[in-house]
């Protein structure tokens, strides 16, 4: 087994430190990245959080305000990190990142090569997946969100696993360093039928691209250029349904026939005298119901795949 650089680890200590990235979670929806400073504190509708009481503490405490009110104090995972990161431009969520990882074949030891880098999100999710030997070189044609998205790299402890270019990769295709090299390239751009002849000289044979568009019209040009050079060319929609579940009181509500709890508003059934009630309100009770989410994400974009095509 080959020798591990502790540099390159993706890793965390399990108790916190001064100057640590925490995720301070309220609740699912409401999150927020704060790096931990002795002298500070954090301020919420619950109250006010010395940073001082958080040190020490592993990660997943729970931690307590000068009013009595508490948040969970979170590691940063490349999850969590995609739902409180800074959103320069339109981000790939879990969904989409999770489909992307398994069928890119990640695994320890690969080169990969994304383009554009944009917020992040996806970068920290496929630099976890090639760790702790592997390396993601990412290009972004705008430098300001390119130095942006290195700050956060070194926030999160990946910028030994990560590194950051300033390059038009639609225009100028990857540095011919890289040619052969590359298990996998990522491509986020708006025209990338314009980058793949590129990519297709960075891949090893057999490697595999995967093209991210947010229209119909993006992928059928896309695809025409991939038959030239690549084989087994499938395109994906990823649509996630999420459920709600919790407990409601039925408070004596009737029911239909079908059994199902009647619209509302609806008034509270009696219990007959038959029924040995003399009119009485039936107690309320509770049960616990699931509904799908009112605000469920819908398509954020299409997921192309292609494999290079072997020369023999």
């Amino acid at each position: 087994m080959l020798p591990v650089d502790p540099a390159k680890k993706i890793a965390f200590n399990r108790h916190i430190s001064d100057g640590d990235l925490v995720i301070v979670y309220e609740r699912h929806d409401i999150m927020k990245a704060v790096k931990v400073c002795e002298n500070s504190a954090l301020q919420n509708r619950f109250g006010v959080f010395k940073h001082s009481d958080w040190i020490g503490k592993p990660f997943g405490s729970k931690v307590f305000s000068n009013k009595g009110g508490f948040v969970y104090l979170l590691a940063p995972t490349p999850e969590l990190w995609t739902l409180v990161l800074s959103h320069r431009t339109q981000i790939l969520y879990i969904a989409d990142i999770s489909f992307v990882v398994m069928y890119l074949e990640l695994v320890p030891g690969c080169l990969v090569l994304e383009s554009g880098t944009g917020s992040g999100s996806l970068t920290t999710s496929l630099a976890r997946a090639i760790a702790p030997t592997g390396h993601v070189y990412t290009f972004d044609f705008h430098e300001q969100r390119a130095a942006s998205a290195r700050e956060d790299f070194e926030k999160t402890g990946l910028n030994s696993l990560v590194t950051v270019g300033v390059r038009d990769i639609q225009g100028e295709g990857f540095p011919d360093d890289f040619s052969g090299r590359a298990d996998s390239v990522f491509l986020d751009l708006p025209q990338p039928w314009l980058a793949i002849p590129s990519a297709g000289k960075m891949l090893k044979q057999d490697g595999i691209l995967c093209s991210f568009s947010p229209c119909i019209e993006q992928v059928q040009r896309c695809c025409d250029t991939l038959r030239t050079s690549f084989t087994d060319i499938r395109t994906f929609e990823v649509l996630l349904r999420t459920y709600e579940v919790r407990e409601v009181k039925i408070d004596g509500w009737q029911t239909d026939d079908s059994g199902s709890l009647g619209s509302l508003p609806c008034k509270r059934r009696q219990l007959s005298s038959e029924e040995g009630g003399n009119g009485r309100d039936i107690p309320s009770s509770s049960t616990v119901m699931a509904r799908p989410s009112p605000e469920t994400r819908g398509h954020t974009g299409y997921l192309t795949f292609a494999r290079l095509r072997s020369l023999s």
